[in-house]
């Protein structure tokens, strides 16, 4: 089980997730975005053993390559509509590509692109609504907890938080994304609910 905070800001709340066990901490590189970090800033952030994600939406490949190097990621969230060829240029061991269920109609399409997607990335990301993320809410397609084939492991993402984690778990994805569940304010964290969601969610692990 892998966990990620994502839309880190500041250093006292990664700090926060390496204190209480969190694995990957997350930058989100939108300027569209609440919790939006300049390169330069996440760049002067240090994280210590967690594994840096950037969260990448709208970038070139170019520009995209640029944010990584600056800002020393170990992975890139595609939160946007980059296709496979974008992937395989960021090199699909560092890829997490993100899909919003609530997009397709039926099982069968969804299964269609993550198929298509599978050999250009490492991890998948199922996110709640039909783009972006942070918004607090949470997946309602009822069949993703069916017969879904995950080539790739992947991580939940959606509104996760103290209380509604442990309905996230019954979906038994490889690893969770928290976010806004986690937040006193858009890119401000609060300690006590990482603290609470994390105990939970080791409590689960062991």
């Amino acid at each position: 089980m892998r966990i990620k905070v994502c839309g880190l800001t500041r250093q006292r709340d990664i700090d926060a997730c390496r204190e209480f066990g969190a694995h990957w901490a997350g930058f989100i590189f939108h300027p569209e975005s609440k919790r939006h970090i300049h390169p330069e800033r996440a760049a002067s952030l240090e994280t210590g053993d967690l594994v840096r994600v950037g969260v990448l939406v709208r970038q070139d490949p170019e520009e995209a390559l640029s944010i990584m190097r600056q800002c020393r990621l170990d992975l890139v969230q595609l939160h946007g509509d980059q296709d496979p060829a974008f992937c395989r240029r960021m090199g699909p061991e560092r890829v997490i590509r993100t899909f919003w269920p609530q997009r397709f109609e039926r099982e069968e399409d969804l299964q269609r692109e993550l198929d298509r997607y599978a050999p250009c990335c490492d991890w998948f990301l199922l996110d709640a609504g039909l783009s972006g993320g942070g918004h607090g809410k949470r997946i309602e397609a009822e069949w993703l907890a069916g017969g879904l084939c995950f080539e790739r492991p992947w991580l939940l993402a959606g509104g996760l938080g103290p209380e509604s984690i442990g309905a996230g778990l019954s979906l038994r994805p490889d690893g969770v994304d928290l976010n806004s569940g986690v937040e006193a304010a858009p890119g401000i964290k609060d300690r006590h609910a990482i603290a609470q969601t994390l105990s939970t969610l080791q409590g689960e692990i062991r």
